[in-house]
C-alpha cells in the first residue's frame, strides 16, 4: 500500500473513463465495497455523521473521527481510500494539519470544499461559500501539506446554489490552477450542466451522484463517455443499508421471530468471513 495505492489512484483516475467509487461509513462497509470488485473506496462525511452519530451531515464531525475512520478502513481494506475532509476543519493552518494527519492514517487522496463552516450536505439548501481567496489558499496549503506528490487533492465546490454554473466553473478553474488535482463542482441541477463540465474543465473530475439529491442521475457509461474521472455514490451503501435494517427489524417484530433468511440477512458465516473470522482462528491455533 502507501505509494502503491496512491499512485494506482492517481493512474486510474487520469483515465478519465468514470471509475465508480462507492462510499463506506465504517470499516465494514469498506470491506464489502472491496468484496464486490470496486477498485477504490471512499470516506463519506455524511456517510460517517449519520452512522456514527445519527446526526445530519451539518458539520458534527472533527478531524480526530475522520482520522480514526480513515485509519480502521486503511487497516480493513487495500484498495486506494479517498477522504471527506469537509471544509479541512478550519483555515490554511487546520487544512496542514488535517491533510498531514489523513494522509498518516492511510488516504490515498483528500476532498476539500469551499463552504463556510458550518458546512451543509452539497445537496442541502442553505448553502454558503467562502471567498475565493480564502478557498485557494487552503488548496496550497494542502498541495504544501503532502509528504507525497501522489497523494491526489480532490477541490470542491458548491458554489452552484449560490454563484451559478458559471460561478462554479469559474471557481473551480481558479481551484486546478491553485495545484488541486482533481475538481468536484457538486449540485449541478440539470443533464446540459453535467455534459458541459468536462468541456470546460481540462483536469479530471468527480462527478458525485446522490440517491434523490439534485443531480441527474445519468447512468456509468454515459458518465464514461463524458470523460469524468470519477463517479462518486458516497451514500449509496448507506441507504441500501437502512433499508436493509428496516427490512429485516419490521420482519423481526412483525413476525417476533427472524430465521437465516437471505432476503433478510447475511448468513452467519459469511458475516464471519467478512470480518476475517477464519484468518482469526489460524492465528489462534499458530500461536496456541
Amino acid at each position: 500500500m502507501g505509494s502503491a495505492t496512491k499512485i494506482a489512484l492517481k493512474e486510474r483516475v487520469a483515465r478519465k473513463d468514470g471509475l465508480i467509487v462507492p462510499g463506506a461509513f465504517n470499516a465494514l462497509s469498506a470491506r464489502v465495497i472491496a468484496d464486490l470488485g470496486y477498485e477504490a473506496v471512499y470516506l463519506t462525511g455524511a456517510g460517517l455523521t449519520n452512522m456514527h452519530y445519527g446526526l445530519p451531515d451539518l458539520g458534527y464531525i472533527g478531524v480526530q473521527e475522520v482520522v480514526q475512520h480513515t485509519a480502521c478502513i486503511r487497516d480493513a481494506v487495500e484498495l486506494p481510500l479517498i477522504v471527506d475532509i469537509d471544509t479541512g476543519f478550519g483555515n490554511a493552518l487546520n487544512v496542514r494539519h488535517t491533510i498531514r494527519q489523513v494522509e498518516r492514517a492511510g488516504a490515498d487522496a483528500v476532498q476539500i470544499e469551499d463552504q463556510a463552516s458550518p458546512k451543509r450536505c452539497g445537496h442541502f439548501s442553505g448553502k454558503q461559500v467562502i471567498g475565493v481567496g480564502e478557498m485557494v489558499g487552503k488548496i496550497k496549503a494542502a498541495v504544501d501539506a503532502r509528504s507525497d506528490e501522489n497523494f491526489q487533492i480532490i477541490a470542491r465546490t458548491d458554489a452552484r446554489s449560490t454563484e451559478g454554473f458559471e460561478g462554479a466553473i469559474e471557481r473551480a478553474q481558479r481551484y486546478a490552477e491553485a495545484g488541486a488535482d482533481i475538481l468536484f463542482v457538486e449540485a449541478t441541477e440539470s443533464d446540459a450542466e453535467v455534459r458541459e463540465l468536462t468541456q470546460r474543465l481540462q483536469v479530471p473530475q468527480v462527478m458525485n451522484i446522490v440517491v434523490g439529491g439534485k443531480t441527474p442521475a445519468l447512468d456509468g457509461e454515459e458518465l464514461a463517455r463524458l470523460g469524468f474521472g470519477i463517479v462518486l455514490y458516497a451514500n449509496a451503501a448507506l441507504q441500501g443499508a437502512v433499508l436493509g435494517m428496516q427490512r429485516s427489524l419490521g420482519e423481526l417484530q412483525k413476525r417476533r421471530r427472524l430465521d437465516e433468511d437471505p432476503t433478510l440477512v447475511v448468513p452467519f458465516q459469511e458475516r464471519q468471513r467478512l470480518v476475517d473470522k477464519p484468518l482469526f482462528d489460524a492465528l489462534e491455533k499458530r500461536y496456541a
